[in-house]
């Protein structure tokens, strides 16, 4: 590690890292969630960066971690350097690119319609051409596993042992039905039971959203008698529910100009998690290449400036606004 100027080393970029996923996520548990890490390995972090510094930052308790007056003092200078670090970063990805450069990308079909053309657009002039694959979460984790994708997200529960993950954001499903449909004028939410009774329209085996509304029924004691109507599109689903005898859960950011317009109406669900991670995911079996790190960090830096310009967004409005700070990366940052 190289001395500054007085002879004293200079604070790795990992360490800031955790203070602020700590100031973010208000515990050292969640902070350890947000980053994919183990708890105990965020708590020796945060005791090196104390010890380093000389400084108190961190205030523990049985309600959660809370920052001391140090550490709320430092977290804005810690999210600064952070900033300038990915600034650095994209700049030497330009110029990387500029010699040439191609990445394969598979997304998740939501992810690929509503998130990844935002990230695309954040990207600095002359980075590496991204060459998006565009198919369900299963499919996603498969095209990655076999090398036809570098880099994948998904939207999925489901992790294969052969890929690393790391969560860039969240995402909330929604139960809609037409504006005629008996559950449009409830007066009570609908139960777990009766959402799983349906009549539904899903998406097929393999995709996420699908998988999340299976998970979480299952766990509310309510999983499908039967096999719902099974379809390969969002916009597939979209027709069907218009029609009116049929509901559908669909991601909150697929429906928002339908909710809007009023042409779905979302319905109240009680006792059913319909919360999920929006994941990145890459093989254990091979180090990222330059070019799969660089797209990771600008992901990472555009999910942020959203999260910051919408602090107050809903999570209906804003699936990708709860966003960490990973940075595709087999090593911690130094």
């Amino acid at each position: 590690m190289a001395p500054d100027l007085i002879g004293s080393p200079r604070t790795p970029l990992g360490p800031l890292e955790l203070l602020v996923a700590v100031d973010e996520q208000g515990s050292i548990s969640a902070a350890a969630r947000a980053l994919a890490l183990a708890q105990p390995s965020v708590s020796a972090g945060l005791r090196r960066l104390e010890r380093q510094t000389g400084l108190g930052l961190v205030v523990r308790s049985h309600g959660g971690t809370a920052l001391t007056e140090a550490g709320r003092a430092l977290v804005g200078r810690a999210r600064d350097v952070l900033a300038a670090s990915d600034a650095f970063e994209h700049e030497v990805a330009a110029m990387r690119a500029e010699r040439g450069g191609r990445l394969s990308v598979a997304a998740s079909l939501t992810i690929a319609e509503y998130l990844v053309p935002g990230w695309l657009a954040a990207r600095p002039a002359g980075a590496a051409v991204v060459d998006l694959q565009v198919a369900n979460s299963r499919d996603v984790m498969q095209a990655v596993l076999h090398g036809r994708a570098d880099l994948g997200f998904i939207e999925g529960p489901d992790l294969d042992p052969g890929l690393h993950a790391r969560t860039i954001g969240h995402d909330e499903l929604l139960a809609v039905v037409a504006p005629g449909h008996p559950w449009a004028e409830a007066r009570r939410p609908v139960t777990a039971a009766e959402l799983a009774a349906g009549p539904l329209a899903l998406r097929e085996e393999g995709s996420g959203t699908r998988a999340t509304l299976e998970l979480a029924l299952r766990a509310a004691g309510a999983p499908f008698a039967s096999a719902p109507a099974q379809l390969g599109s969002t916009a597939a689903v979209k027709n069907v529910v218009r029609g009116g005898r049929t509901a559908a859960v669909l991601s909150a950011l697929t429906v928002q100009d339908e909710l809007t317009r009023g042409t779905l109406r979302q319905v109240r669900v009680e006792g059913v998690d319909l919360h999920r991670e929006l994941r990145m995911v890459w093989s254990r079996g091979r180090e990222p290449a330059a070019v799969a790190r660089e797209f990771a960090a600008a992901v990472v830096a555009a999910t942020r400036e959203q999260r910051q310009r919408r602090p107050a967004a809903s999570a209906q409005a804003t699936a990708s606004a709860r966003v960490e700070t990973p940075i595709l990366r087999y090593t911690e940052r130094t």
